[in-house]
């Protein structure tokens, strides 16, 4: 069960306001604001992004675990960083697109990201991207 008052001292403990909170996970003060009140229960993206913002896991938002901040194995991090891009609406769009398109059309994606990976490759950092 959602804890409130987990999500309330993350928060205060990262310095945060309900509205910080709201920015990092693109929702609003009032949304925070009914979590931490009881009022609503994050759905499991937010839940996902909220853990993330406040250096936590899902399980302990959820009385799981009574271990705020879990020692993250490189692999982990790699997974939450790979979750936190993936929910950001600019990037999760892309993935949603390919996911939905057929399969001819997914290994077309595929090919021209082969193709945009390969000019990359002698790129230096200093140079503009695409010479």
């Amino acid at each position: 069960m959602f804890r409130p008052d987990r999500l309330i001292q993350l928060r205060k403990n990262k310095g945060l306001t309900q509205e910080d909170l709201g920015k990092k996970i693109n929702s609003t003060k009032g949304t925070i604001s009914n979590y931490e009140n009881g009022h609503s229960t994050p759905p499991s993206e937010a839940l996902v992004l909220i853990a993330n913002a406040l250096n936590t896991s899902t399980d302990y938002l959820l009385g799981r675990t009574n271990e705020a901040h879990p020692d993250l194995s490189d692999t982990s991090k790699e997974q939450a960083e790979f979750e936190e891009f993936i929910n950001d609406p600019e990037h999760g769009i892309f993935f949603k697109d390919y996911l939905k398109a057929p399969a001819e059309r997914r290994e077309e994606m595929r090919l021209i990201f082969k193709v945009l990976q390969e000019k990359e490759k002698g790129r230096k950092p200093e140079d503009r991207q695409g010479e």
